[in-house]
């Protein structure tokens, strides 16, 4: 039977209320504080303005729809390095799919005492204007040692490379720290309709630690290489 989660720097500027990191904070910030809690860190301008720049950090995904369509507002506290080859993957960067048929290399700059979970998605399938197959599973790693990659890790599913149909794909990788050992973990029934968030609360994962996402279009047959 399958899991319940398969299913159908900082700039002035963006203390802004009206702007959609803004708000996006206070909705985390309610969500997981206390009023009252959130109160004293709103009404101190330091102790805001602390946390808000650490906020700043995932502004790309806000503006990448990441953080709504896949994942929900985080503070990222780990350093996660993706490479396809010699091109390093940054928020919303452009990358072939005729260069991501194996695996990226990725660099998990967390504490060696712990374990950590990757995967990676697209929200976008079959078409970002009409995505019935939100999200296609592309890859799933469990167990990573911290300061380590995905092959020190359990392959949970095998990577498949982005094949994008038609439209402009995200493909986004989420890295969660876990609690200790997750141990057999069944694999999804089926890549299309998958949830990372499901799939995260199945597990007990908790919110991301490190994202990252670029983009990738269907490459004309003659410019593949």
């Amino acid at each position: 039977m399958p899991y319940a989660w398969h299913k159908r720097h900082t700039n002035l500027s963006h203390f802004s209320p009206f702007t959609p990191l803004y708000k996006l904070l206070l909705a985390f910030l309610y969500s997981t504080l206390t009023p009252n809690q959130t109160n004293i860190l709103i009404s101190s301008p330091l102790l805001f303005a602390l946390f808000f720049s650490m906020a700043v950090s995932v502004d790309p995904l806000v503006v990448g729809r990441v953080i709504g369509d896949v994942v929900d507002m985080f503070v990222p506290t780990v350093t996660m390095s993706v490479y396809y080859g010699s091109k390093h993957v940054t928020n919303g960067c452009d990358i072939k799919p005729s260069t991501t048929i194996n695996p990226p290399k990725v660099s998990i700059n967390g504490h060696s005492d712990k374990l950590y979970t990757l995967v990676m998605t697209d929200p976008d399938a079959p078409s970002p204007s009409e995505p019935s197959m939100r999200e296609w599973v592309h890859w799933i790693v469990s167990d990573i040692p911290g300061g380590t990659n995905p092959t020190r890790g359990k392959e949970i599913l095998v990577y498949m490379g982005p094949r994008p149909p038609v439209g402009i794909h995200r493909y986004i990788l989420v890295l969660f720290q876990q609690k200790g050992p997750l141990g057999p973990v069944q694999q999804p029934a089926s890549r299309a309709n998958f949830s990372t968030r499901l799939f995260a609360q199945h597990l007990n994962l908790g919110l991301p630690v490190a994202t990252v996402y670029f983009n990738a279009q269907k490459e004309p047959v003659s410019r593949r290489r």
